[in-house]
């Protein structure tokens, strides 16, 4: 049992001696929580106008991904108020709802993807688009 405890000591000595020689290889942490809180507080935006139902759901779901991984917390989707859609041409289409506005929202909580990181889903602030746009909080 002696002999192991003096084998490890040891070879944690070697390894200690290598690093003192050559640092350069370690990793710095500093810079990646930089990166990432730099991200944390920026917020990205995008913007669905005329984009029919199932590209703005493939597109939202592009964007979301993309920008969680990158750290972003917080992001904008536009998705308009729906005050010129041609819902007056189906008479099966409320003409009262957005179809964007509220579509979205369900499709990301249904998808099982989106639904793992996305916190919270909530309506933008007038600076923001208010009615017509969409805080997504990673």
């Amino acid at each position: 049992m002696v002999k192991k405890k003096d084998f490890s000591v040891s070879r944690d000595k070697e390894d200690w001696l290598k690093y003192l020689k050559n640092p350069t290889d370690v990793y710095d942490k500093e810079i990646d929580l930089k990166n990432i809180n730099y991200n944390r507080n920026k917020v990205k935006r995008l913007d669905l106008h005329g984009l029919s139902l199932e590209k703005a759901n493939n597109v939202t779901k592009e964007f979301i991904i993309k920008f969680y991984n990158e750290g972003y917390r917080k992001l904008i989707i536009v998705t308009g108020k729906g005050l010129r859609s041609k819902k007056h041409e189906d008479p099966y289409v409320s003409s009262t709802d957005n179809i964007l506005k509220n579509s979205i929202p369900e499709y990301i909580y249904r998808d099982p993807d989106l639904s793992k990181i996305v916190k919270e889903i909530k309506r933008a602030d007038p600076k923001d688009g208010g009615e017509g746009a969409i805080y997504i909080l990673l």
